[in-house]
């Protein structure tokens, strides 16, 4: 029996889309660097010592108000996470990596914004369409299911190397989150609920926005938190096609053997991953 060329298949494909659609792939390229370019430049034009401060404040006040902005447990929360924000990132700023780590937290802010903008829609369109619901979801799978330094091949292939490429696949990585918790939050409303606000003569829209998207919103920024966490984690790997940041640092130890080096790298990545960790589950209001 003959082999099934499914690889072949695809490959043709993405050389069609390349050729063909050119001129749409140069407009992904040119939104994606500027948007990029920009957040690095915000993050990289403001003083460290004073970007530390600022962080520590947002998370101080973040962390207080998700468990009582005056009470003994919120200040409990919030002080000692500004304390660790203090402290980690002047460590970043001290194994002189703070240029990687801003570099690498606008990739991730970037790739989160995107993967939000597209799923958190897609999410709420099929909460409300059984039949796209149904669509989605095995596409879903493919793409949760799928190893991630897959992603990086055709991204390659479409944008060469460098932040973009590395964006893309973040992007693809993390979708996934934003669309199922979406729809799962909005979905899990409490039908009495959704039937009460119809009988005062609520429209779709107003149930939507009134009364399903603020119920389920707990749900939805759980699906926030994972998007971010997964662009961090995909963000790493893409250094392997040029992306900036503390992944090329990894990259560079892993190439050279050096251990040091990976393991500083590594560190101040866990340091934003508990930074984006907190604020994002901050964010969330109690039940």
């Amino acid at each position: 029996m003959d082999k099934i060329e499914i690889g072949n298949s695809v490959e043709q494909a993405i050389n069609y889309i390349s050729t063909e659609a050119s001129g749409f792939l140069d407009a992904i390229t040119n939104g994606i660097d500027f948007l990029v370019i920009g957040f690095q430049d915000i993050l990289l034009a403001v003083n460290p010592f004073v970007l530390i401060g600022l962080l520590a404040i947002l998370t101080y006040f973040l962390m207080a108000r998700h468990h009582g902005l005056f009470t003994k447990a919120g200040f409990k929360a919030g002080f000692g996470m500004a304390i660790f924000i203090v402290l980690g990132f002047l460590l970043l700023y001290g194994m002189q990596f703070w240029t990687e780590a801003m570099q690498t937290l606008a990739l991730v802010i970037s790739s989160a914004l995107i993967a939000l903008v597209i799923g958190i829609p897609l999410g709420i369109w099929a909460s409300r369409n059984d039949t796209l619901e149904s669509i989605v979801r095995p596409i879903l799978d493919f793409m949760q299911t799928m190893p991630a330094f897959v992603y990086l091949i055709p991204a390659i292939l479409f944008f060469s190397v460098g932040n973009v490429p590395g964006v893309v696949a973040t992007v693809v990585f993390s979708l996934p989150p934003a669309v199922r918790l979406t729809n799962l939050g909005i979905r899990g409303v409490a039908p009495d609920v959704v039937e009460a606000s119809k009988s005062f003569g609520a429209t779709p829209r107003q149930l939507l926005f009134k009364v399903q998207i603020p119920l389920a919103m707990p749900t939805i920024l759980a699906g926030v938190n994972q998007v971010i966490m997964l662009a961090l984690s995909m963000v790493v790997i893409a250094s392997m096609v040029g992306a900036a940041g503390l992944g090329q640092a990894v990259y560079k130890g892993i190439l050279k053997a050096d251990v040091g080096l990976g393991f500083e790298a590594g560190l101040g990545i866990v340091i934003l991953a508990i930074f984006l960790d907190r604020v994002t589950q901050a964010l969330a209001p109690k039940k």
